[in-house]
């Protein structure tokens, strides 16, 4: 089986087992995605989804968080760990967006990456998410994992896993793969104890890494 055809199946078996696909982290617009997924950095969905209610009741766009003060940012998004250094990309972000881009989030990854605080992997998802327009795919940890484990890509850096991916799946499908790598591996492939005896991958999976 070639690599194309693995990653095919890949995909086909996990749509099976996922037909529908969204983010985990709650939103209603493109910016509070935006927002949602900048505080998912090394912090689990399920924990932003309990910061975020209480963020966008009292910055609800980037008007409101573009005024907001450093220390009320700080005291909400403490939870979600790095908050200082989240709060601070979220005010400049939000700046940014009123300055250069008259309040409205831009739909571009050039122009999204210029945000403070926005790298390739939120860009990819919000464009994906929000927008329905597929530039990349974003490698997170989860995608990055079971596309080494899975044989999808040699490398660990997500730069080449991305285009990669990217060469493997057509453009259409580029969000979705995320989602679906993501999900599995939350749900079977795990990064310290993935669960090889009950995966079903396991028949065209090279299992690279695993050591167990």
């Amino acid at each position: 089986m070639t690599t194309a055809q693995r990653a095919r199946e890949i995909f086909a078996r996990l749509r099976r087992r996922y037909p529908r696909t969204e983010p985990a982290l709650n939103h209603e617009n493109a910016w509070e995605l935006l927002v949602a997924t900048v505080l998912a950095a090394q912090c689990t969905d399920a924990r932003v989804n309990t910061v975020t209610p209480e963020l966008f009741r009292r910055w609800p766009g980037p008007a409101e968080m573009a005024e907001a003060s450093q220390e009320e940012v700080e005291a909400v998004v403490r939870p979600t760990g790095f908050f200082r250094n989240k709060a601070k990309n979220l005010i400049a972000a939000a700046r940014r967006v009123m300055e250069a881009y008259g309040g409205e989030l831009p739909r571009t990854m050039a122009e999204l990456t210029t945000l403070p605080g926005v790298a390739r992997k939120t860009a990819n998802i919000v464009l994906s998410n929000a927008f329905g327009i597929h530039e990349g795919v974003a490698v997170d940890t989860h995608a990055k994992r079971l596309s080494f484990r899975l044989g999808l890509t040699g490398s660990e850096d997500v730069l080449v896993i991305e285009k990669d991916l990217m060469a493997l799946y057509p453009r259409q499908d580029w969000g979705e793969v995320n989602h679906l790598l993501v999900y599995y591996g939350r749900d079977v492939c795990q990064a310290r104890k993935p669960r090889c005896g009950g995966c079903e991958l396991a028949d065209i999976c090279p299992r690279a890494g695993v050591e167990s």
